[in-house]
């Protein structure tokens, strides 16, 4: 969903930021004249560029400038918390994706059994380098009268540094994202290693109805700290308790106590954003 309002943005950025430059020495077109013949030239320049036309000389208004080089950073932080996201899912506690295998890509010449994440790596690094250049391009805008005297030159290194930045850690999504293996049987096993103790939340809930909000809350906080404790499960500890016993059926709890049935609204949240055809 966040490249898909970075498309938003994207197309609202143009008539802000790609405006055509036609000022003269000091912005106020007078070299062509007191009329209007100096705006009609711009106009006619804007035309043939296919850039907008401003309503006023923006040279030392850098706003636009600004603005592309953060939407850059933008988009770079979404492909970063992605790619962090990728990094720490591929680790071998979690072991839940993989990148794509290319033959001894993300090996090492000693630990041949390595396999790291060199996309997710790449766009990590990326995405820090394109904040850092959003804040030089809005200490850029602070220039003095007409003619700035030394602050927007900081574009001159961030602005092309930013864009070949972006679309090496594009290509690098691209590539990460459209071959990443899933491996779903250890999500599921990372699931249950918390002996249900991550469905504590589904529980309370679904006891409220029978002993009130607060003496539900009171009596999973006790079985979850038994459960840490004793190293049992978080249902085997229910179900040794009267309380809830009396109350709640063993298969209503064995239900409640499961992470595959407490997904909420997550699977139709997927659906909705992968239904929009303008990604």
């Amino acid at each position: 969903s966040g490249f898909q309002r970075h498309l938003e943005r994207l197309e609202q950025l143009r008539s802000r930021a790609l405006l055509v430059q036609f000022g003269g020495a000091a912005g106020s077109l007078a070299s062509l004249g007191s009329g209007d013949d100096g705006l009609r030239v711009r106009r006619a320049l804007a035309e043939e560029l296919g850039l907008t036309d401003p309503a006023i000389t923006w040279h030392v208004a850098r706003d636009g400038v600004a603005e592309i080089v953060n939407f850059l950073a933008l988009l770079g932080g979404t492909m970063g918390k992605v790619a962090l996201d990728i990094i720490v899912m591929s680790s071998n506690e979690f072991g839940e994706v993989s990148e794509p295998f290319v033959p001894h890509r993300g090996a090492s010449s000693t630990m041949p059994q390595k396999r790291n994440p060199i996309s997710s790596e790449v766009i990590l690094a990326a995405s820090k380098i394109l904040r850092s250049n959003a804040g030089l391009v809005l200490d850029a805008m602070v220039s003095d009268f007409e003619r700035a005297s030394g602050p927007w030159h900081l574009e001159w290194v961030a602005v092309p540094e930013s864009f070949v930045i972006a679309v090496g850690a594009l290509s690098q999504t691209q590539f990460a994202l459209s071959g990443l293996s899933v491996h779903t049987q250890q999500m599921l096993h990372n699931l249950h290693s918390t002996k249900g103790l991550i469905v504590a939340e589904a529980v309370m809930m679904g006891m409220a109805p029978y002993v009130g909000r607060q003496k539900a809350h009171d009596i999973v906080y006790e079985a979850c700290r038994e459960s840490i404790e004793n190293g049992s499960t978080l249902l085997d500890c229910l179900l040794a308790k009267p309380e809830v016993t009396a109350k709640m059926g063993a298969e209503q709890l064995r239900s409640l106590c499961d992470p595959v049935n407490y997904l909420g609204a997550s699977t139709r949240m997927v659906d909705d954003v992968l239904a929009r055809r303008d990604l």
